[in-house]
């Protein structure tokens, strides 16, 4: 079977790239990115036995996967993804998020391929004991043009419900090594502030506040799940390794770099809420999310550790 990935360059889809022929039943993989991150080291020593071959495309633009036949499934991580840096950049961001998700779903439709579409557990945003994919409208209170866009997403796949086939994942944040890492999200951001001697900035009301993380070893445990087990429930599932305070992932920086300086601040967005979010309802599904982000951690550490 054929699969797409969109977005391939990305911190995700270089990671699925890279670990693609472990899904058995995947024998040819379809590479899209526009490469505007300018991250080329995606694409460098791509392994011969994945059968990757990559293209240079703007999924924004309409009827521009229109030339890929027989393609199975579809993972979407072609977005604007930066949280943070989103306030200001709301109008850029819409256009872009929005179109590619429209030309994917028009795609999907055609070549009646199973989505697997990324979403965030940025998504809630009140304060809560626990959240989960049953939660009350009043609890998805997403706090950044992101994740107010991660919900027009979901929203518009739900309309889709007997058109295509396909599950969404609300992922915690991302931790982790791969080709197309980035350092804008918080465990990588501080491993990085870490490694170079600056300090770690915390908003002054989070250091005991918790959010999902989502190591990407388990991100491409539940991409392996959707596609070996073809489940495809046109449904939303957290995925998450595990819940952490700000101060418990500064600990687990700690113990390899003791001289960690924390800086209190005042931010938009920055770890702006508590709350714990639940996993059970992929529990239930036979899925367990179970690696340890201390690992992500070591081995962000070690990339850096020259520096």
């Amino acid at each position: 079977m054929n699969l797409l990935i969109t977005g391939c360059c990305g911190h995700i889809g270089s990671y699925v790239a890279e670990n693609v022929h472990k899904i058995k039943k995947i024998k040819k993989t379809i590479l899209v990115d526009n490469i505007k991150s300018n991250r080329f080291c995606s694409l460098f020593n791509l392994k011969k036995k994945n059968n990757l071959k990559f293209y240079l495309i703007d999924v924004d633009k309409k009827n521009s996967l229109a030339k890929f036949k027989n393609i199975h499934y579809v993972i979407h991580c072609a977005s604007m993804t930066n949280a943070e840096k989103s306030f200001g950049k709301e109008k850029d961001m819409y256009k872009n998020n929005i179109k590619c998700l429209e030309n994917v779903i028009d795609f999907c439709k055609k070549n009646k391929s199973k989505l697997i579409h990324l979403s965030s557990t940025s998504v809630y945003g009140k304060q809560a004991k626990i959240v989960d994919e049953t939660c009350e409208k009043k609890y998805l209170k997403p706090q950044s043009p992101y994740a107010e866009i991660k919900i027009i997403e979901e929203r518009m796949l739900n309309k889709m419900d007997k058109k295509i086939k396909y599950n969404t994942y609300r992922f915690g944040t991302i931790t982790g090594v791969s080709k197309g890492i980035r350092f804008h999200t918080a465990v990588n951001k501080f491993c990085l502030n870490a490694a170079i001697n600056e300090n770690i900035n915390v908003y002054k009301t989070a250091i005991n506040q918790y959010r999902p993380y989502l190591s990407l070893r388990d991100a491409f445990k539940v991409i392996q799940f959707s596609i070996e087990k073809d489940f495809f429930k046109n449904d939303i599932y957290n995925a998450l390794s595990g819940n952490y305070t700000v101060n418990q992932i500064i600990e687990k920086i700690r113990k390899r770099k003791r001289n960690l300086k924390i800086k209190l601040v005042n931010s938009e967005i920055m770890n702006q809420l508590s709350y714990h979010v639940s996993c059970k309802k992929l529990n239930k599904e036979g899925l367990y999310l179970n690696n340890k982000i201390d690992k992500d951690i070591n081995d962000t550490l070690n990339l850096l550790n020259n520096i």
